[in-house]
C-alpha cells in the first residue's frame, strides 16, 4: 500500500474507524478507571470480624454479603458499558456528560454499601441505596439515548436496544423497593438481588452487534 492508497476510499474508512474507536476508547478507559477505584473502596471499607469465632463471622456477615450485592452490581454495570461503548459510532457532548451523570451515582455505592453493612436492619439505608440503584439505572437508560441521538435511529445502538424490556423492568423493581423498604429492608434486599440475577448474563445485544 502506498502513501496515495490512504487517501481513496479505504484508506478514509479507515482512518474514520481509528478515530471512532479512539473516541471510545478514551471514554471507556475513564470509565474502567472510575469502576476500578469504586471496587477498590468498597474492598477497603470491608472490615475483619473482631475475633476468630463463628459469632464474630457472623456479625460481619451483612457487611459481607452487601459488598458482594455491590461489586455484582458494579461488575454487571462495567459489562454492559464495555458492550455499549463498543457499539456506539460516535461520542459527541452529550454522550461524555451522560456517561459521567452514570459515573456520579455509582460513585455513591461505596457509601451505602458500608451504611447498609452497619444498619442493614434500617429503613433508610435500604431506601437510599435503592435511590442510588434507581438513578443509576435511569442514568444507563439516558446514556444509550444519548448515543442512539448521535449515531442516528439506524444505529447499532439503536437496533440492539429495541424496547429495552430489561431495562424497564428494572427501573420498576428498583422503584419498588424505595417503597417496600418501609415495610421490610429486607424485601428491598431481595428486589435488589433480583434485578442482579435479572441482569447477571451479560446484554448480549449489542455484543452481537
Amino acid at each position: 500500500m502506498t502513501f496515495g492508497d490512504a487517501h481513496g476510499p479505504e484508506g478514509q474508512a479507515g482512518s474514520e474507524t481509528g478515530r471512532v474507536e479512539s473516541e471510545t476508547g478514551r471514554v471507556e478507559a475513564f470509565s474502567d478507571g472510575v469502576l476500578a477505584v469504586i471496587i477498590t473502596i468498597m474492598a477497603f471499607e470491608l472490615r475483619a470480624p473482631l475475633g476468630g469465632g463463628a459469632t464474630a463471622l457472623r456479625a460481619r456477615l451483612p457487611a459481607l454479603l452487601v459488598y458482594i450485592l455491590s461489586f455484582t452490581f458494579i461488575g454487571i454495570y462495567w459489562n454492559n458499558h464495555h458492550h455499549l461503548l463498543r457499539a456506539a459510532r460516535r461520542v459527541t457532548g452529550g454522550v461524555m456528560w451522560s456517561n459521567l451523570h452514570l459515573l456520579f451515582w455509582l460513585s455513591l455505592i461505596p457509601v451505602l454499601t458500608e451504611w447498609i453493612g452497619e444498619a442493614y436492619k434500617d429503613t433508610a439505608p435500604a431506601a437510599a441505596y435503592g435511590v442510588v440503584c434507581l438513578a443509576a439505572a435511569a442514568a444507563f437508560t439516558i446514556l444509550t439515548l444519548a448515543i442512539v441521538r448521535a449515531d442516528g435511529r439506524d444505529s447499532p445502538v439503536a437496533t440492539a436496544l429495541g424496547r429495552d424490556l430489561k431495562g424497564r423492568v428494572s427501573l420498576v423493581i428498583y422503584a419498588a423497593a424505595i417503597g417496600l423498604a418501609w415495610v421490610s429492608p429486607w424485601i428491598s434486599y431481595a428486589l435488589f438481588a433480583t434485578v442482579s440475577v435479572i441482569w447477571f448474563v451479560p446484554d448480549r445485544r449489542f455484543s452481537r452487534r
